[in-house]
């Protein structure tokens, strides 16, 4: 899926040389064969022509530590599919299954963007071919020159599109790209994979590597059990050698030879006097033959010869603008560079009403940030999820001042996994951005004394509202709820232990009635009470209940939830132990827009009743019946084939999740 690639590849020493070296090629497993990289063999170590130290052999290294991460199926207090698990040697490689011990992500396939939640992206033409959808930030212990990474997949491979690089010049590097993600048929062969796809060849040590993901071709959640980094050791006493040496090349390859060369030209004497008479009297000929365009038209007796100029300038400035409007954001500050008239249609203010930092996560930092606020005096829309990760490139000061200047007219504003955040910036939100109708802040606080989001209750227009994975105090929920009754999409996902789902549930049906998406996913404590308040809310069209029902006794609360709100297409009720028979007949019989239905973990139900839901629920598309009981393989291809119906059904034997 992501590549066809799979099991492609299978101490420090300090030399001084001061004698004649063999000078050859050196060809390192798993990197490019046309290298061009001499190296020379000396004392038992490897040195360059620059005169930087490696160790003669390869060192292979397990991920120590996850430094950062956007999403994961688990939750922090347990270690079931959690982050920490892609961490040390493999546990479960090279069985294949559902395996607690492993890392897996929130989402799979495409599902998520048909439901009534689906966000639109922020300024599309900035995304790359494949997008990420999600990453994880990997710690090694030792400083090396790779030249293969392996990562372990035990369940559903194919979600790894890139692989990136810190080096040690504090600079990210991608490594690999899977550039024919959406040309190459899906992965679907159920065994176990290492994936080792081929690397760009670095020269640059590194001991953080990022992970990146997209979901959107999986049919089930992928799991990592482990990441391997293979490649030659570094010596790290020819740190500041390897530093100089990347600035030259920095420069580019025939500058720094020149001044290797330390070369310097001679100028004869004439030369400047030759210089100066081209500037004088030759540069207006020459740019005048340039410009013009020779059109020759031939008559009936005679050639006639017309001179026209052809200037983009003569052309409407509305219809540049609008060719403009479809440049992604760097190609917007390259066109810039061609000429002052391209710079000043370039920054104009209509070009920058929605910018989308997330697919430049790398490059995002104070000085861009300065840049933009002095174009985008218009702003409306602003991404800037993943910037900051792992390294402060982006100041929280900078950031701070750039909403004081453009917040004002800020109506969208995401920061998903922004680690730059602090709470002042959360403060400055608070107080200049009245106009927000959605503010998203996934994954940006894990604990309670990092982020003081007090200020946010300011808000008053939301109608998109995002906190998975996201501590906030209840009291300042509840508060922001009350102040936002246009509110149509609530994520709380992953809440904090702290807040009561059924004091939220509550405060809902009372001040946010117009809801049409509410995610309480693994959050804590909804009962029956709870679900009964939220009938009130007529206009819900999906609800995510997995986990957080998980040993509630729902009575007849599912069945007053689900004839108050007939406009459900996604109910998700994984592990919800309460389910009966009797619940999911409610479900057939009350659901008749359904389109999404995550069963995942129900146990004790009979298989007719999943047949009803099936043959009562005609939109319905995706049906999770995974580590249900009481179900064949047969019986689910069949429902399948008959229904249409995309059904998910894992019967690996091992815990529940």
């Amino acid at each position: 899926m992501s590549s066809s690639t799979e099991d492609d590849t299978k101490n420090e020493t300090e030399v001084a040389v001061h004698v004649p070296l063999k000078i050859r090629t050196h060809s390192v497993v798993g990197s490019s064969s046309d290298s061009d990289d001499y190296t020379a063999e000396v004392a038992g170590a490897l040195v360059d022509v620059e005169g930087v130290c490696y160790a003669d052999y390869r060192l292979e290294q397990y991920a120590h530590s996850v430094l950062d991460f956007s999403s994961q199926y688990g939750i922090d207090l347990s270690i079931s599919y959690t982050a920490p698990n892609i961490t040390g040697r493999p546990s479960k490689y090279p069985e294949y299954g559902d395996f607690p011990q492993t890392f897996a992500m929130r989402t799979y396939g495409d599902w998520w963007d048909k439901a009534p939640s689906r966000l639109k992206e922020i300024h599309p033409q900035s995304l790359p071919a494949v997008p990420s959808e999600d990453f994880i930030v990997l710690y090694f212990e030792d400083y090396v020159i790779p030249d293969e990474i392996a990562i372990f997949e035990t369940f559903n491979p194919g979600a790894v599109i890139r692989i990136w690089s810190y080096t040690i010049t504090k600079t990210w590097i991608c490594l690999w790209e899977d550039m024919e993600f959406y040309s190459r048929p899906p992965y679907t062969a159920n065994r176990a994979r290492r994936f080792s796809p081929p690397l760009k060849r670095i020269q640059l040590p590194t001991k953080t590597i990022r992970l990146e993901f997209n979901h959107k071709r999986l049919h089930y959640y992928t799991e990592i059990d482990a990441v391997l980094m293979s490649g030659r050791k570094f010596n790290m006493g020819n740190l500041q050698t390897l530093l100089d040496f990347h600035e030259r090349q920095r420069k580019g390859s025939i500058l720094s030879k020149l001044q290797n060369m330390k070369f310097r030209p001679i100028c004869k004497d004439n030369y400047q006097t030759r210089l100066q008479h081209f500037l004088d009297h030759d540069l207006d000929k020459f740019m005048s033959a340039v410009n013009e365009v020779q059109i020759k038209t031939t008559a009936k007796d005679q050639e006639v010869t017309r001179v026209s100029k052809v200037d983009l300038k003569d052309m409407p400035f509305d219809i540049v603008l609008k060719i403009f409007s479809y440049l992604d954001l760097i190609s917007l500050f390259r066109v810039g560079q061609v000429s002052r008239f391209f710079y000043d249609v370039s920054t104009h203010p209509l070009l920058y009403s929605e910018i989308n930092l997330k697919p430049y996560w790398h490059l995002a930092s104070s000085e861009l940030i300065s840049t933009l606020a002095k174009r985008a005096t218009v702003l409306k829309k602003l991404d800037m999820s993943w910037c900051g990760c792992t390294i402060q490139t982006v100041s929280p000061t900078e950031f701070k001042k750039f909403i004081q200047q453009r917040g004002d007219t800020l109506t969208h504003l995401r920061l998903n996994s922004s680690k730059f955040l602090n709470s002042s910036c959360i403060e400055t939100i608070g107080i200049v951005c009245d106009n927000l109708k959605e503010l998203s802040l996934r994954n940006c606080s894990l604990s309670p004394p990092l982020l003081n989001f007090s200020c946010l209750a300011n808000l008053k227009n939301l109608d998109r509202l995002d906190l998975f994975q996201t501590v906030i105090e209840q009291d300042l929920l509840l508060t922001m709820l009350e102040s936002n009754p246009k509110l149509k999409h609530l994520n709380l996902a992953f809440c904090n232990v702290a807040v009561n789902m059924d004091d939220v549930a509550v405060h809902v049906s009372e001040y946010n009635k117009q809801l049409i998406s509410l995610d309480m996913w693994k959050a804590h404590y909804l009962s029956a009470h709870g679900l009964l308040a939220l009938s009130k809310c007529h206009d819900l069209e999906e609800v995510d209940f997995g986990w957080c029902l998980r040993e509630a006794t729902l009575g007849d609360s599912l069945k007053e939830f689900l004839i108050n709100c007939p406009k459900i297409k996604k109910l998700f009720l994984a592990a919800v132990r309460g389910l009966t028979d009797r619940d999911l007949e409610d479900i057939a019989n009350l659901c008749p827009n359904l389109e999404q239905l995550d069963l995942m973990g129900v146990l004790g139900i009979s298989k007719e009743r999943y047949y009803d839901i099936l043959q009562k629920c005609k939109k319905l598309q995706l049906m999770d019946l995974s580590f249900c009981d009481n179900i064949m393989d047969y019986e689910v291809a069949m429902w399948s084939q008959n229904f249409n119906v995309n059904i998910k059904c894992c019967h690996v034997p091992n815990d529940i999740r």
